[in-house]
């Protein structure tokens, strides 16, 4: 995108930890001429680590950015951290990049993560930059690397450092180039030469990749790599309509919360509401380094951070953007988060909620029955870093236990899965087809079933609840992936069913079908690489046999061997330190995660974690159905003879699979009191609010359904009954922006301002107004409804939302009156819908509020004009007679 007659990029440095990048930001800003002084990580004076941990240790620990401008050009340069234990956050960083500049280091060549980071490129098809560093060390060769890049990386690796200092390419670079892409060869050929228009398209498409010599340290090769930049690079032409790609969630020094985006369509304005989400813009920031200017606008193609943006999260699509919920690095160890003894552990656990906005693998987890929290890291280095962040910002001192493996389940093959819930007056069936996917997708979630059969809403519905949470999976627990869930059929009853009642159909779903299916556990492996002096590749090689992995033939490099292959992260866990010792510490080691893939001793582990399906209340595999008014347990190997909608699918089960799966059980019936019911519903987790999904969600054959013969008597019928109105109170002040600037100076006047207006409101429109406010955070509450003049106000009780207050109310209410809620919370919106009841946003309660305050304004000011005011005007007929009477002396006066 071109401003001002300038190129505008967004350029992200990425590198293997000590490979220099930082430096090569710092002397990219020193040579643009944005800084005076070039400032040195081992100085703990660079410019871009502007954090007190990362100066110490002389590691990038958080993305950071800085905006200059190179003769025509405007960069903002994103760096990036290099260690393996934060490549989450450099991960994240790339779905904004327009190019990268990967730096390696002359003296080390191309190492395991750098690797890695390739593959991250190729899959977020990112145009590249290499930059090999420390060119100034002695034993650096400039062909041998440039030989051993494409061999690792590819034969797009080509030496721009030449054309740059002659000045024109010669014929050996032309014909190096021709070989990268057949448009180029069809060019050369034709003309003995290519236009370099052409190579910036090449560079573009992923076939050139140019790479520049140098030392970031004395600003060698540095001009060359910025001028290659404004050479080759292209501009990408963006749509009108308004998008946004978030990238990072953090907190400045004051403690507000900043959101991090890319602008990809449109304009992004101060005061602007956000689409989908439904908050205001109170804030543009530009950062550069631990510094920002505020602007009024962003245009597409740069970013910018945020303020006023409470319920985004990295990688979520804005208006006309299209989200990722899925990333390729992932924590593959947990560990126990040690608290010392006075520390409250739920205050504690709400402040690990808000790490985990800005850092989301760490999927920070209550453990209930063990009364513990645990986290999921990369390694010690970040188990370390969070510590001190946690000290830092909330002034405890806390401890992480021995780090777990993080396993995951899948299966083989496919299977049905059926859930059923069924107690008195609740209703609601889902069939489910689980497949087999593909190694490395996650979950994808998508729905073909008739609308003849089951509404598009509750087919919507069941989609959410199936991307709402982790499901377990059967063997140890452990959270389900690659696999393809598809909704095949489901039935609602017309008069009984309530949102929560699909939710529970579907999970328990999900959970039979997984007890049928042939259940696979996964673990985490490693991709590595080892070069060790010639005399010790035996030892190696045995070593890694013995941990169970596999590698390549061995090849020689001089006096070093080197093996490379794949291998359980759980068995090579401390082998760097005994490597160094077997080696005489001349032996290296390289390790990247590779993705998961069958465990190596998957009936150990099994046993080992101990894990019982079928006692597992949170997460039940079998079904609720009712008979003679009461609901009764049916067993999950027993459902299907209970069930009420026949299976679309005819699968052939051999009798073995029919002993392995069905084994000769008794159906349990359990009756069911209203106090287990209730029971359930607490222990199902509430939806999160955003997705966790992996993968596309669709929905095929839907139909649009048409109203039977009663539709008219139904509408008629609605419009004589009570109207209630249920107003989510913190969500509307926070929605609205008058209450939301008075709610940050006195809470209590916000709220005592909303119900000022909802009682004018109600007194316009004559419903029942029921405002409810959020108490669940108050110790020991139980709860207080009281009345404010014309409207009910609730005060939750503890541990209870105003959503699930709502929602239990809506439930009760909804098919017999006609109720309307008010809120921006899209997720609630669904549940409500679901359960009978009319949905109003925030923006358009405020809507009706104003048309209320107009149309009173019109009646009071559109009266006939009077010059006098008369008593009997305003007088009752009778007393009006009354008087009258007096006046002609019929009766005394008063």
């Amino acid at each position: 995108m071109e401003a001002n007659g300038k190129k505008q990029l967004i350029v992200g440095i990425l590198a293997h930890v000590d490979a220099g990048k930082t430096t090569l930001s710092e002397s990219m800003l020193y040579v643009s001429g944005s800084i005076r002084k070039q400032g040195r990580v081992d100085h703990q004076n660079a410019f871009l680590d502007t954090y007190e941990l990362e100066r110490a240790r002389g590691i990038t620990i958080f993305s950071k950015q800085a905006v200059f401008s190179w003769k025509d050009m405007d960069i903002t340069l994103l760096d990036t951290p290099g260690h393996v234990d934060f490549s989450a956050e450099m991960e994240r960083t790339l779905q904004v990049l327009d190019y990268a500049i990967l730096v390696i280091s002359g003296a080390d060549g191309v190492q395991g993560h750098t690797a890695t980071l390739w593959r991250l490129l190729k899959r977020y098809q990112i145009p590249v930059f290499v930059f090999i560093n420390k060119m100034d060390q002695e034993g650096t060769n400039r062909e041998v690397i440039l030989e051993e890049l494409k061999k690792r990386l590819g034969n797009g690796c080509v030496d721009f450092i030449r054309i740059s200092t002659s000045g024109q390419g010669d014929e050996e670079w032309f014909e190096e180039l021709a070989m990268c892409q057949d448009e180029l060869l069809e060019e050369y050929l034709g003309t003995g030469q290519i236009k370099m228009n052409s190579v910036g398209e090449a560079i573009k498409a992923r076939k050139v990749f140019p790479c520049y010599f140098g030392s970031a340290l004395y600003a060698e090769g540095v001009e060359e790599l910025m001028e290659g930049l404004r050479e080759y690079t292209r501009s990408r032409t963006y749509p009108s309509g308004f998008g946004a790609k978030v990238y990072k969630i953090a907190r400045d020094e004051q403690g507000n919360r900043l959101t991090y985006l890319k602008v990809t369509g449109g304009t992004l304005k101060v005061k602007d509401i956000l689409p989908d989400i439904e908050e205001k813009v109170n804030q543009i920031r530009i950062y550069s380094g631990s510094k920002y200017e505020t602007v009024q606008e962003v245009a597409a193609g740069r970013v910018c951070a945020a303020a006023g943006l409470n319920n985004t999260y990295p990688g979520q699509g804005i208006g006309g953007e299209e989200g990722l919920d899925m990333f390729i690095l992932e924590p593959v160890l947990t560990y126990q988060v040690q608290l010392p003894p006075e520390c409250d552990v739920h205050r504690m656990l709400q402040n690990l909620r808000q790490l985990e906005e800005e850092e989301p693998q760490l999927h920070i987890v209550w453990e209930e029955q063990l009364g513990e929290i645990h986290a999921q890291l990369m390694g010690e280095v970040q188990t370390e870093i969070l510590k001190s962040i946690i000290l830092e910002r909330f002034g405890v001192c806390v401890e992480f236990g021995t780090g777990n493996i993080v396993y995951k389940e899948t299966i083989e093959g496919s299977a049905e899965g059926v859930g059923h819930f069924e107690p008195l007056r609740h209703y609601a069936e889902v069939h489910l087809l689980l497949e087999e996917g593909e190694q490395g997708q996650g979950l994808q979630f998508a729905a073909d079933c008739s609308e003849d059969m089951l509404d598009r809403n509750w087919q919507r519905l069941i989609l959410t609840h199936l991307e709402e949470k982790e499901h377990r999976g059967v063997l140890t627990g452990s959270g389900i992936t690659d696999m393809k869930i598809t909704l095949i059929a489901g039935r609602a009853h017309l008069k009984h069913t309530e949102g929560g009642d699909f939710r529970q159909a579907t999970y328990r779903a999900v959970r039979q079908g997984l007890k049928k299916a042939k259940s696979v556990l996964l673990e985490p492996y490693y991709e590595f690489r080892l070069e060790v002096p010639s005399e010790n590749i035996g030892r190696a090689m045995s070593d890694i046999q013995k941990m169970y992995g596999s590698f390549e033939q061995p090849e020689m490099d001089g006096e070093l061997s080197i093996l490379t292959g794949t291998v359980p992260v759980s068995t090579m866990r401390g082998y760097q330190t005994e490597l160094l010792s077997y080696t005489g510490g001349r032996g290296r080691m390289f390790c990247s995660l590779k993705g998961y893939m069958p465990c190596h001793n998957a009936e150990e582990v099994i046993e080992q974690i101990g894990y019982d399906s079928e006692a597992d209340a949170e997460n039940p595999t079998g079904s609720v159905f009712c008979a003679h008014g009461a609901g009764f347990v049916v067993r999950w190997n027993k459902v299907e003879e209970y069930m009420h909608v026949e299976s679309p699918l005819r699968l052939q089960v051999s009798k073995q699979e029919e002993q392995l799966y069905e084994p000769p059980v008794s159906v349990s019936r359990i009756e069911l009191t209203q106090e287990e019911l209730d029971a359930i519903y607490r222990r199902t987790p509430d939806p999160v609010r955003r997705k966790q999904s992996n993968g596309p969600v669709t929905i095929k054959g839907a139909e649009k359904g048409k109203p039977d013969g009663k539709w008219e008597e139904r509408e008629k019928e609605k419009k004589t009954r009570e109207e209630y109105l249920l107003v989510d109170g913190y969500n509307i002040i926070f929605a609205w922006e008058e209450l939301k600037e008075l709610a940050e100076v006195n809470i209590e006047g916000a709220r005592d301002k909303l119900m000022d207006i909802l009682c004018n409101y109600q007194g316009y429109r004559k419903c029942t107004v029921i405002l409810v406010f959020d108490a669940y955070k108050v110790e020991g509450n139980l709860g207080e409804i009281q009345k404010y003049h014309n409207i009910i106000v609730v005060y939750t009780k503890e541990a209870e939302t105003a959503d699930q207050y709502i929602e239990k109310t809506v439930r009760n209410m909804g098919r017999k009156y006609d109720v309307t809620v008010a809120t921006s919370d899209a997720l609630e919106q669904i549940i409500i819908m679901g359960q009978g009841a009319q949905r109003l946003s925030a923006a358009g309660l405020k809507e009706e509020v104003e048309l209320m305050l107009k149309e009173i304004r019109s009646e009071y000011l559109g009266r006939p004009a009077e010059d006098r005011n008369y008593l009997f005007d305003y007088l009752t007929e009778d007393l009006a007679k009354e008087m009258e009477s007096v006046r002609l002396g019929g009766k005394k006066k008063f």
